[in-house]
């Protein structure tokens, strides 16, 4: 039997997903990081998973808006660490459909085939904070010559993309200048704010934990501006 993606959430319509193009949102279930700061435990926690939308439906209804919307974006949870990834997407070509990806950039192989296969047309990549602070961002031992290599692949091949960062509890200033130090010269770059949502974090304890106010935001976007060709502070 063939896999199929897991999906556990739809918004049908958004503005604000895919930069200039009315889409839907996808959601895919499971995570490879445990980021303590995440506003999605329901994708990434398995014991608050519920049980999958139907692949067959979600397909046959976006056909449906096939002239309506301009494309999908596949976030999650992370999308790449399921194998039906790929099928999926070919799915969503076949029907005309742009395809956006968000990923945490754990899986350099699979962005990689998708790119060499010119299955995705745009790409947002979360840079969690400086690379030896991955460990703590992340909950997990996580690799950092992978994200390492993730960059370098979105920077050198990929001609639409954004990389983001959310600018969680115990990210500094200082680790957003070395981020935009690591990716100068990238197309966009957002800081998106932290904000605890009501349905929780993944790691409660962060939710009282202070994060940079708007204000320090949008100071601190004015200092990195000139190492990137857009972007700005979103939230």
């Amino acid at each position: 039997m063939a896999s199929v993606l897991p999906i556990g959430g739809v918004q049908w319509t958004t503005l604000i997903d895919y930069p200039g193009k009315v889409a839907t949102t996808l959601f895919t279930v499971g995570c490879n990081f445990r980021c303590p700061f995440c506003h999605n435990p329901e994708l990434v926690d398995p014991s608050r998973f519920a049980p999958p939308l139907d692949e067959r439906e979600i397909l046959g209804r976006l056909r449906e808006r096939a002239g309506f919307i301009d494309g999908v974006a596949i976030t999650g949870g992370e999308p790449t660490i399921h194998a039906a990834l790929p099928t999926f997407v070919e799915r969503l070509k076949e029907l005309g459909l742009l395809v956006k990806l968000d990923t945490n950039g754990s899986r350099p192989d699979v962005l990689r085939a998708l790119l060499e296969e010119r299955r995705v047309d745009f790409i947002a990549m979360d840079v969690k904070g400086p690379l030896d602070a991955y460990d703590r961002l992340t909950g997990i031992a996580a690799e950092a010559s992978a994200i390492e290599e993730s960059i370098r692949l979105i920077l050198d091949r990929v001609s639409d993309y954004e990389f983001r960062t959310t600018v969680a509890p115990t990210v500094s200033r200082a680790d957003v200048h070395r981020i935009a130090k690591r990716i100068a010269g990238a197309k966009r770059y957002v800081l998106q704010a932290f904000r605890a949502p009501e349905t929780g974090l993944l790691d409660p304890t962060w939710e009282t934990k202070p994060a940079l106010s708007r204000d320090e935001l949008d100071a601190l976007w004015n200092e990195i501006r000139p190492e990137f060709g857009g972007g700005g502070v979103r939230g």
